[in-house]
């Protein structure tokens, strides 16, 4: 090799990437999970509780109004509540086909 070659390739030592650790990478990725986890679980929060104040301050429109169609609506959420139930019962035998997932 000539000392040109000799000063290309120490050039280009210089300039080579860094070696992997895999475990700084899963280190890193876990901390950066765990920072988007608490930022998703903040906004949850805040949206709950602004959920909750708004229908705190609506209730007492929305109360005589759910009282007046409780009546009429009880046959049907009794009827949507027994089919729920059944379908949850039948998609928990075993050995029976899980519907259209499967």
């Amino acid at each position: 090799m000539t000392a040109a070659d000799d000063r290309l390739k120490a050039l280009f030592a210089a300039d080579a990437p860094p070696a992997r650790d895999p475990a700084f990478s899963a280190a890193v990725m876990v901390r950066v999970a765990r920072r988007r986890c608490l930022q998703d679980l903040a906004f949850l929060a805040g949206l709950s509780a602004l959920g909750a104040a708004a229908l705190w301050g609506f209730w007492p429109v929305l109360e005589p109004a759910l009282a007046a169609l409780s009546g009429r609506l009880a046959p049907a959420a009794a009827a949507l509540a027994v089919g729920a139930s059944a379908l949850a019962a039948l998609r928990a035998l075993p050995g029976q086909a899980q519907g259209p997932e499967s």
